[in-house]
Parts: C-alpha cells; sequence; structure tokens
C-alpha cells in the first residue's frame, strides 16, 4: 500500500481504502499514505487520500506532517490542496512553516502565511 502511495497508484489505493483499508494507514516510520503522498508528489493521490478523510495532522518519527513534506519538496499543487483542507502550517515539531525558513523557501512561505491564497 506504502508503495501505491509513493508511486501514485490512485487507482488501486483508493480501491483498497474504500474497501477498507485505513485511509491513515501508518508504516514503521510513522508514515501514513497522505505523507508518503505528499512527498513523492503525487498531487492526485493527495487529493483522492484528503477526500477519503486522511488526517492532515498526523505526524511522523521525524516530526513532519505531509504540509511539512510538501513545502520540502516545494509542490505548489500539494501544499494549496492541504491547506485547503485544513493542513496547519505550524503543526508538528518540523513545522511546514519552519522547513520553508531553513531551506530558505520564500514563496512556500508566502504561501504558508497567506493560507494557501497566495500567487
Amino acid at each position: 500500500m506504502f508503495d501505491l502511495a509513493r508511486d501514485g497508484g490512485t487507482e488501486r489505493l483508493t480501491a483498497f481504502v474504500d474497501a477498507g483499508l485505513p485511509v491513515n494507514l501508518t508504516n514503521a516510520k510513522g508514515d501514513t499514505l497522505l505523507i508518503l503522498a505528499a512527498y513523492h508528489q503525487q498531487a492526485d493521490t493527495v487529493a483522492a487520500l484528503l477526500g477519503r478523510g486522511a488526517e492532515t495532522e498526523r505526524v511522523n518519527d521525524m516530526g513532519q506532517t505531509a504540509l511539512a513534506a510538501a513545502v520540502f519538496r516545494q509542490n505548489e499543487t500539494i501544499v494549496r490542496a492541504l491547506l485547503a483542507a485544513g493542513a496547519d502550517p505550524e503543526g508538528g515539531r518540523q513545522t511546514p512553516v519552519s522547513v520553508a525558513e531553513y531551506f530558505q523557501l520564500p514563496a512556500m512561505t508566502q504561501l504558508l502565511r497567506a493560507g494557501g491564497d497566495a500567487g
């Protein structure tokens, strides 16, 4: 299942979720399907998981949320989708805002501060 999230196997993954697989399934490192899809820049998978109730504030063992992963990868589409779903720019130990600031990503910082409305 985790490979489907990483690789963008949206149709297969959502079929499993629709059949009863927990949408917030977590691997041994604390990564949810949503975190993996966000980190691997799978926008369609992120949208499908959000549509099925994936929790945006789940934190992996590194203290990162899906939003922090999307910010790190500088994926504006996924950042906007997560913000629209209620993701907290200050959530997790490694907050999305702190990730943007640490890696000097001003466009991401602006987007987070605007709540996804910048641009």
